[in-house]
């Protein structure tokens, strides 16, 4: 008996240290456009883009009322239709245009969920363009050469978080260039 504890009690002691270590280890390989938290739209909480490494992402600025504010529906069918091959549709709500979007936090997770039933993640307000704009967006104006010039601007972000492509307000959810890329970035 004392044999087998003296070999079982390295193994649960590697196992312990290896559970622990691995947050850390995730996050030393999160890619680093990918490697920042917001917090969530309904509850604040903070969430870290690096739960979705490995996946497409397409990050989209939005706001409540803007003439592309039901870009939220095709957002919601496109991401429903390819979130098991590994899309994620991310939403920062943004009042940096036209002040299109001037609610609170709360608020917009209700007009998200009552008009446009939206499930895909969305995080709360965030600036988007100009000196004070969040580092992510900072990060994709960068990578892209593009920064957003209005509401449901989206960048398209490859599996392994260095590729970048951008497209402007009036590139529906459904347009067929922009479904190409994202077939292209899953995999297809």
């Amino acid at each position: 008996m004392t044999r087998l504890r003296s070999l079982l009690l390295p193994a649960v002691v590697l196992s312990v240290v290896f559970v622990l270590a691995s947050p850390a280890l995730a996050a030393d390989s999160c890619p680093a456009l990918l490697n920042h938290s917001f917090p969530s739209l309904q509850d604040q909480k903070p969430q870290s883009l690096c739960q979705w490494q490995g996946k497409v992402l397409l990050v989209v600025n939005t706001a409540s009322y803007c003439g592309f504010t039901s870009q939220y529906d095709g957002l919601e069918k496109l991401y429903a239709r390819l979130r098991d091959r590994g899309l994620v549709v991310v939403g920062f709500p943004s009042n940096d245009f036209g002040d299109q979007e001037p609610g609170s936090n709360k608020e917009i997770a209700e007009f998200c969920r009552l008009t446009y039933g939206v499930q895909f993640p969305m995080f709360a307000k965030a600036t988007v363009v100009g000196k004070n704009a969040s580092p992510l967006y900072a990060q994709l104006a960068k990578a892209s050469g593009d920064a957003p010039q209005w509401n449901f601007h989206k960048y398209l972000i490859d599996r392994s978080g260095t590729r970048v492509l951008s497209f402007g307000s009036r590139v529906k959810p459904d347009d067929r260039e922009l479904v190409a890329r994202i077939d292209e970035f899953l995999g297809k």
